[in-house]
């Protein structure tokens, strides 16, 4: 089987730059899961419909294309919140689940998102899981936001950014939990390049390949 690599993990917590940067490294195909469930929250938003409204969300998952994940309006407060909402609905995961797989199972690749190791890939041999404490994450998040938004406030994003890991951590379809086997890697301390260096690490000593020379 193609390596699978499984980063999973909470919003800004770093999982998305080092999954990039991982599958650089490894010369694997990248991809960000958690743009299906933001464009598909935006095309919910789009119909002017709630993203908590299943049978909508899932028909905007069905007719979901690969220039839907390319729109400039996926990030932000209105798509995390329109994400996470239609990623609660079974028939929305169904829909992008056969997508994830067979991105996977074609040449391998490094996946991020939420329930990679538990539900997309359980039987991934690597999977990490990136966290960090709530206030880091927030301040990661704002300071992206400012450039955008220059009212943005941090107890804003912070506010909204506990509501969203509450609704991943409690839904009943695919909640946002670490795999049993997965390795945790706290970020709140490091840098990018620590946060890589040590994810590299871990990746290769799991798939048993030598080092790079440095």
């Amino acid at each position: 089987m193609p390596h699978i690599i499984a980063v999973d993990g909470p919003a800004a917590a770093g999982k998305g730059t080092l999954a990039r940067r991982l599958a650089a490294a490894l010369d694997l195909p990248y991809l960000d899961t958690g743009l299906l469930y933001r464009a598909v929250g935006r095309l919910v938003l789009d119909e002017g419909a709630d993203p908590a409204d299943a049978a909508i969300a899932e028909s905007c998952a069905r007719r979901l294309q690969p220039s839907d994940l390319d729109r400039a309006d996926l990030r932000g407060p209105a798509a995390d919140h329109a994400a996470s909402n239609v990623a609660a609905v079974p028939g929305v995961r169904a829909a992008l689940l056969d997508f994830q797989r067979d991105f996977g199972r074609r040449h391998g690749a490094v996946l991020d998102g939420r329930d990679i190791g538990t539900v997309v890939f359980p039987n991934a041999p690597v999977k990490l899981f990136i966290t960090a404490t709530p206030r880091a994450r927030a301040e990661r998040r704002w300071r992206e936001l400012l450039a955008k938004d220059p009212s943005a406030t941090l107890e804003a994003v912070e506010s909204e950014m506990a509501a969203r890991d509450a609704r991943d951590a409690a839904r009943s379809t695919a909640p946002m939990l670490p795999a049993a086997d997965a390795v945790l890697l706290d970020t709140t301390g490091l840098d990018a390049e620590a946060a890589f260096q040590r994810a590299l690490s871990i990746v290769r000593e799991r798939l048993g390949l030598a080092a790079t020379p440095a």
